[in-house]
This record gives structure tokens, C-alpha cells and sequence, in this order.
């Protein structure tokens, strides 16, 4: 399959400023796909600085290293393959000692959309796979469809989803695969249309689209993944690091605000203690009180970005405390 790994970065501007890297520092890519970022990321840092990406996915992984050949083939670069949820051992095995500018974009890259093959689309007919990483063991979208029993599969279609017709949706899924397995994008999609009501299909894009959604986040785990990369991410940031967190739907902007509201908070003892017994301390201070988002311009040439909320914290000197 040799197709372009297409990646618009989204809201680069506002990236780059408020990672600000400089030239001998080093940064992290959590999200890798086409290197947009990284690309952007690894100019400011050069010659001295390390541009480190990490991707699980191969296809990802060529591209960006065949475009950092192309375009800065004097960056010292890093390019690693794991899911951020693993950042400690893949740092650690990189033989990292601290990291100036983390980034994490959460989006789904554009090859994954729309090469049919990968199964996240519900306009191209594939397999049910949905697996940002095939190779990981994960169950498919088609095996979570098939073997989720009804109570399950309603749960993860509001949780992650924010499916209002979950119920019915999950109904139909069980009444259907009893007759047949459900093994492919169209016939899943087909399936989520005949379940919502003709009033509910007339806004809100496609029908299936919050079904697939909830899937691809089931499937990869994405939202546990998250809180650990982003906490290990301040670990291992310096002092004066930055660490920016690009997401698109409301639960993951949830874990984004809630991990750095904790983790900028002081002591939290009753008030009418005399004395702090907690020893809680801020490690981060969040630069962001509330989340930038991509301009009208942007939003106009890359509609993807319209969903794009950026929030950004600075690790504090906590040795100094």
C-alpha cells in the first residue's frame, strides 16, 4: 500500500509559540504522524538540539523520517514506535535525560481517516479494525462490536461517544450480528442509521459518526493512555518546561484540564489547620486558564481544526521549594 501520509498541523502557530522552543533544547512529539509539528519543532532546536517523535504507527513512522531526510537532514532526531501510555519505558530506552517541550495532538491523522483500509471510516467499505496499531494485540472494532454484551456496548457509546440514542443503537447491533457477525465499516454504519429516528439523522453530520468515535476510542484506549502520557510527560519535563495538549472532543479535554489542575495545586489541608500536613506542592503552573483555539483563517483552510482546543502548562523548579 503506497499511499501519501497526508498531515496538516493544526493551530502550528500557536504551537510553537507557547512551546517556544530554542535552539539546543529538546522536544518531544508524543503524536508523531507526518511530523507537521515536529518538523516546526525540530528548526527551532537545531543543530544542537534533539527532536524526538514517537508514533505507533509504521506508516506514520516512514513518513516522518523520510521528510526529515528531505527537509532537515541535519536534525538530530529520535523517531520511536509506542503508544505515549509507555513514554517512561521509551524514554528511558532512548536514554533521555529530560525533555524542554512536550506535544501532544490527539487528533486522528489523516491517512488513518481516509485510507479505507485502516477501518475508521464509515463512508469507504473495510474490515471493522479501527487498531491505530495492528501489531499491539488489542481487540479489533469488529471483535468489540461482535462480543460486547448489550449493557457494555450502550456504556461506551455515551461515555465515549455521546450517543443519545446508545440504547437504541446498541439494540440493533445485538438483534443484527445474531444473525450475521458485523465485519465491516458500511454495514456497521447501515446499521446505526436504521437505529436513530429520521428526526435524529437530520443534523449533526453523519449518523455513525459519534458510533465510530466511541469504537476507535474503545479500541485503543485512548482516554487511560492519555492521563498516563500526560503524567509522565511532567516527570520527565525539565524545569521550565513546556507541555502542550492539542484535543477535539470534550472527554479529552476533561483529562487534559483535570491532570494539570491537580497536578498546579498547593497544599490542600483543611483551612483550620495550623500547619500544613499534606505537603502537597504545584508542580506544573498552567499557562492556559482557558483553551486556545484555532483562528477563523485556520478553521476556513483545515476544517479539522475546528474542534482543536489547546492547553499548555510549564513545569515549575520544584527543588527549589
Amino acid at each position: 500500500m503506497t499511499r501519501e501520509y497526508r498531515h496538516e498541523p493544526v493551530m502550528i502557530d500557536e504551537v510553537v509559540r507557547e512551546l517556544g522552543p530554542r535552539p539546543g533544547e529538546v522536544v518531544c512529539d508524543c503524536t508523531l504522524g507526518g511530523a507537521g509539528h515536529s518538523i516546526e519543532l525540530a528548526r527551532r532546536v537545531q543543530p544542537d538540539g534533539l527532536s524526538i517523535g514517537i508514533d505507533q504507527d509504521d506508516m506514520a513512522l516512514t513518513a516522518a523520517s523520510a521528510r526529515f531526510e528531505t527537509e532537515l537532514p541535519q536534525a538530530r532526531t529520535r523517531l520511536l514506535k509506542g503508544n505515549f501510555a509507555s513514554l517512561d519505558q521509551l524514554l528511558v530506552g532512548a536514554e533521555v535525560i529530560g525533555v524542554d517541550c512536550f506535544l501532544f495532538d490527539l487528533g486522528v491523522s489523516s491517512p488513518q481517516l481516509d485510507i479505507p483500509e485502516r477501518g475508521f471510516s464509515y463512508n469507504e467499505d473495510a474490515p471493522l479494525d479501527m487498531r491505530m496499531d495492528p501489531d499491539n494485540g488489542t481487540l479489533t472494532a469488529a471483535e468489540v462490536t461482535n462480543t460486547y454484551n448489550e449493557a457494555d456496548l450502550v456504556r461506551i457509546l455515551r461515555m465515549y461517544g455521546d450517543e443519545r440514542f446508545a440504547p437504541r443503537i446498541a439494540r440493533l447491533i445485538v438483534r443484527e450480528r445474531e444473525r450475521q457477525p458485523i465485519e465491516t465499516t458500511l454495514r456497521l454504519a447501515q446499521i446505526v442509521k436504521s437505529a436513530i429516528p429520521a428526526a435524529g439523522r437530520r443534523h449533526g453530520g453523519h449518523p455513525a459518526r459519534k458510533t465510530f468515535q466511541a469504537l476507535r476510542i474503545e479500541v485503543n484506549h485512548e482516554l487511560d493512555a492519555l492521563d498516563q502520557g500526560l503524567r509522565a510527560a511532567v516527570r520527565w519535563a525539565n524545569a521550565g518546561g513546556r507541555i502542550a495538549v492539542i484535543s477535539y472532543h470534550s472527554l479529552e479535554d476533561r483529562i487534559v484540564k483535570h491532570v494539570f489542575h491537580e497536578l498546579s495545586q498547593g497544599c490542600v489541608c483543611p483551612p483550620d489547620l495550623p500547619v500544613c500536613a499534606c505537603g502537597h506542592v504545584p508542580i506544573v503552573k498552567v499557562r492556559t486558564k482557558r483553551p486556545l483555539v484555532a483562528s477563523d483563517e485556520e478553521v476556513a483552510a483545515n476544517p479539522r481544526s475546528r474542534s482543536a482546543l489547546l492547553r499548555v502548562a510549564v513545569k515549575l523548579d520544584v527543588t527549589s521549594t
